[in-house]
């Protein structure tokens, strides 16, 4: 998809209304209550008119009143109608973009791995956040004011024709000039705001991996040169934002003088008029007002199709992502009761690099690979660091896809295989354990909920890891901080044992799960890894148990 960036593309509008649709009651009601204000917007001048003429100037004090008092009703009208009209619309414009967000993190959570590799997270937490507060903006302040806005430029111009066309043309004389000056503040500022949000994306990823990786910042005391990129990045985002306010600052003075020019041409005029009979005192100061509500839309609408076009740009960039091809596509549907534990690899190929594949040095980290392990197996990959190891474990639980050939489990094809099912047979236990913000008990099941608390306590007793969770505050419920950074590694690596055990998986992967820890919990895990392993295990795991092993180089 390209970033077009105009106000209104109607695939863009198109697919976005889509997620609107549950709301229709919502959306209509927004749409009447547009049309409803916007047809009452020239009432007030026309009531003033009518006041002057007929009630003020002859001295009728009781149709005075009635008509003062019906003005107030007037009043009071657009005021709860505008309460309500802003309450909808953006009621509307938050329930689209909480559906929209439950769909991107959907779909990004079903990527390939690949995606993850070449988008830095900054920007996926922009796209899911900042960007989609934008698109709300779409339905608060975007195109149903702006439908509004239009609307009631034209009948204000229609009334004002028909009162006095003489007046009507002496006060759109400046409307070219007001059109003119508009459009380009229109396209500077869009350019403005393109910027701002790049700048927003590229703050968001800057703090983010810095934030994550302060301890290697400040175990090579890197600060001060890491404050200082992030100062010339924070700089480039202020000058981005100075740029959209001095087109502002430019723009709404340059209104104010026509606004005041048109005004000045209607009593000049007008009071000639009035003068020589030919143009009542209330015509003269309604046409005044008609100039306020004639340039205060004018004014507000190039801000509006900003509004809008910031919305646009921000949902060409949210549809891209949910448009990617990197989603793990889930064809297969085999799900045998039982894995044998037969891992075959086939003549796989294998690159990252996927541009590379149709050049004459293709960047290949798997050639030609070909090997076969059997059922009770327990084999162990060595090599230096970029041979291929955790590439196998990627390409094995379909992280990612081979080029050539193909990887078979029990003579199965693993893309044969429904892809939910695969995983949950292979447990994997990484050396750079993650954990999430949250109770231990959460982090090993994952809430899933077929795995009970007893399963859990069983496995952590058998692992060796109940002991040292029973002394934390809480025990199993304890909260544990972002990546279970208040956690020893050992303990950590602990967790993630307990984790794959748990889901009592056909196939054990170990990827380097024993190089950063303490000698003590190498030991336990070593235990650990024989109980697992052993056909008298308490848990009763399959005779076939298969345990798969990557050591370190």
């Amino acid at each position: 998809m390209s970033v077009s960036g105009k106000a209104f593309d109607s695939n863009l509008l198109r697919r976005i209304f889509v997620f609107s649709k549950p709301y229709r009651k919502i959306f209509y009601l927004s749409i009447g209550l547009t049309l409803t204000l916007a047809l009452l917007g020239p009432l007030r001048p026309l009531m003033t008119q009518y006041i002057l003429d007929h009630y003020l100037s002859p001295g009728d004090a009781i149709g005075l009143l009635w008509m003062s008092v019906a003005m107030l009703f007037v009043l009071v009208l657009q005021s709860v109608l505008q309460y309500f009209h802003a309450w909808y619309t953006n009621l509307l414009g938050q329930n689209v973009i909480r559906d929209m967000r439950e769909v991107l993190f959907k779909r990004m959570s079903q990527f390939k791995l690949q995606y993850f590799d070449k988008t830095p997270v900054g920007a996926s937490v922009t796209r899911s956040v900042s960007d989609m507060e934008t698109i709300a903006d779409i339905f608060s302040e975007g195109l149903i004011i702006i439908i509004g806005d239009i609307l009631q430029l034209v009948v204000i111009v229609t009334v004002m024709f028909i009162v006095d066309w003489r007046l009507a043309l002496i006060s759109l004389s400046t409307i070219p000039l007001l059109l003119l000056a508009t459009n380009i503040f229109k396209n500077k500022i869009k350019s403005a705001f393109s910027g701002v949000r790049t700048q927003v994306s590229a703050l968001n990823t800057f703090v983010q991996e810095h934030l994550t990786g302060m301890r290697i910042v400040q175990i090579f005391s890197r600060q001060d040169e890491e404050y200082q990129k992030f100062k010339d990045i924070n700089k480039k985002h202020r000058d981005e934002n100075i740029r959209s306010v001095w087109y502002y600052s430019i723009f709404f003075p340059v209104v104010e003088i026509l606004s005041a020019i048109s005004i000045g041409l209607i009593v000049w005029y007008g009071a000639g008029g009035v003068i020589r009979d030919e143009v009542t005192f209330g015509n003269l100061v309604a046409f005044i007002m008609y100039i306020n509500l004639l340039f205060r839309p004018i004014r507000e609408l190039a801000d509006k199709f900003n509004t809008l076009q910031m919305g646009m740009v921000s949902s060409e960039r949210i549809f891209k992502v949910m448009d990617e091809d990197q989603i793990n596509v889930n064809k297969g549907t085999l799900h045998p009761e039982k894995i044998m534990g037969v891992i075959e690899f086939r003549n796989v190929w294998f690159t990252y690099d996927e541009s590379s594949i149709n050049t004459e040095s293709p960047n290949w980290i798997l050639k030609g690979i070909n090997f076969k392990i059997q059922p009770h197996e327990m084999v162990a990959f060595i090599g230096a660091t970029g041979a291929g190891k955790s590439t196998i474990i990627n390409l094995l639980n379909r992280f990612y896809t081979t080029h050539k050939g193909e990887i078979l489990i029990d003579e199965i094809n693993i893309n044969d295989f429904d892809l939910h099912y695969l995983r949950g047979k292979i447990g994997v236990v990484l050396q750079d354990v993650f954990l999430f913000s949250d109770s231990i008990i959460n982090n090993i099941t994952l809430r899933y909920d077929q795995i009970t608390m007893d399963t859990v306590q069983a496995a952590a007793k058998d692992l060796g890891a109940d002991e040292f969770i029973n002394t934390l505050p809480g025990k199993y419920n304890f909260i544990v901080q972002e990546r279970g950074g208040v956690l020893s590694t050992g303990q950590r690596q602990l967790i993630s044992f307990v984790r794959a055990y748990a889901y009592n998986p056909d196939i054990l992967v170990l990827d380097e799960a024993t190089s950063s820890i303490d000698t003590d919990t190498e030991e336990i895990i070593t235990r650990a890894t024989e109980s697992l392993t052993s056909k008298e295990h308490p848990l009763s795991l399959p005779i076939d148990w298969l345990l798969f092993i990557k050591l370190i180089e």
